[in-house]
C-alpha cells in the first residue's frame, strides 16, 4: 500500500476534542520539514538544471491534478509580483483547466495524453523544464506528460510523497518527500500538500535568487501593486542606499518604479 494511503496514526478522530485534533495535526506537521530536508540533494540538482536552461530562454511548467495542481498554480502565480519576473517564466498548468482550480474536474487526471496536449499552446522547447506534482506518484496525467517531455529531451522533475512511484520512475530528477500516513487517512492535502508547497517554494525562490532577482536578502524587483509594497520598497531603498529621509526614498521609488533602479540611480550620482 502507498504510504500516503496507509491508515492514520490516530484513531477515533470523531471522538476527539478540538484541542486533541489540533495537537495531533501539529504533531504530524512537524514531520514534514524533516522529510523535505532529506530531498535537498535532488532539489539542488533540479534547481541547477533549471537555472542553466533559463539562461538560454527556458521556462518551468508545473503539472498536476487536484491539490498538487493547485499548489503549482499558486507558486507560479506568485513569481511575477514577488520578483518582478516575466509572467512566462513559471507556469502552473492545472489538470482539467483553470476551472478545476476551484471545482474538481472528475476523471480528468486519468487521461495519460492530456498533459502534453495542454502544453502544446506554449510552443515547448528543449530548454524548458517540466515538473510533475503528484502526492500519490501514480497520476496518469502527470506520468504521461513526463514521459513525453523526457522523450523530447526536456529536463523533467517530479514532487511526490511515495517511494518507488511511477512518477518518480519516469522523471529525470525525482524529488520524494516521505511524510508518512496522513492525519485523516488518505487526505494528501495535509502533510503531503505541505511538503509539496515547501519544495515548490525552495525551487522557485532558489531559481529567482540564482537568476539575479534578489540583492542581498531583498526582493529588489518586486511589483509595487499596493501601498504595503510601496512602503516596503521605500524602506528597502533607505536601507540599501543609506537614505534616512523616508520621503526622498519614496519619491525615488515612485520615479523609477523599482527598488533596484531607484538604488542604482541614487548611488550613481
Amino acid at each position: 500500500m502507498k504510504v500516503t494511503e496507509q491508515s492514520s496514526n490516530y484513531s477515533n478522530l470523531d471522538k476527539m476534542t478540538t484541542r486533541e485534533l489540533l495537537e495531533g495535526m501539529n504533531s504530524e506537521d512537524r514531520k514534514v520539514p524533516v522529510a523535505v530536508a532529506q530531498a535537498i540533494p535532488q532539489i539542488e540538482i533540479l534547481v541547477d538544471g533549471i537555472v542553466d536552461r533559463m539562461g538560454r530562454g527556458g521556462r518551468v511548467f508545473y503539472m498536476g491534478a487536484g491539490t498538487s495542481g493547485r499548489l503549482g498554480v499558486l507558486d507560479a502565480s506568485e513569481i511575477p509580483p514577488t520578483y518582478g519576473a516575466p509572467f512566462d517564466l513559471f507556469y502552473g498548468v492545472m489538470c482539467g483547466g483553470d476551472t478545476a482550480i476551484r471545482k474538481a474536474a472528475e476523471g480528468a487526471e486519468d487521461d495519460r495524453d492530456q498533459g502534453w496536449k495542454d502544453l502544446e499552446p506554449f510552443n515547448i522547447t528543449k530548454e524548458d523544464t517540466i515538473i510533475g506534482i503528484a502526492a500519490s506518484g501514480s497520476t496518469p496525467y502527470v506520468i504521461g506528460v513526463l514521459e513525453e517531455a523526457r522523450k523530447r529531451g526536456l529536463l523533467t522533475g517530479c514532487i511526490t510523497c511515495n517511494p518507488d512511484s511511477a512518477v518518480a520512475a519516469v522523471a529525470e530528477v525525482p524529488i520524494v518527500a516521505i511524510v508518512g500516513p496522513e492525519f485523516v487517512t488518505g487526505s494528501t492535502r495535509m502533510k503531503s500538500g505541505t511538503a509539496q508547497k515547501l519544495i515548490l517554494n525552495m525551487i522557485s525562490t532558489s531559481v529567482m535568487i540564482r537568476t539575479g532577482h534578489v540583492r542581498g536578502n531583498r526582493m529588489v524587483d518586486m511589483a509595487l501593486t499596493n501601498k504595503k509594497l510601496v512602503d516596503r520598497g521605500t524602506r528597502m531603498i533607505m536601507a540599501e542606499a543609506g537614505i534616512e529621509d523616508y520621503e526622498l526614498a519614496n519619491s525615488l521609488l515612485l520615479k523609477y518604479g523599482s527598488v533596484r533602479k531607484a538604488v542604482d540611480s541614487y548611488l550613481e550620482k
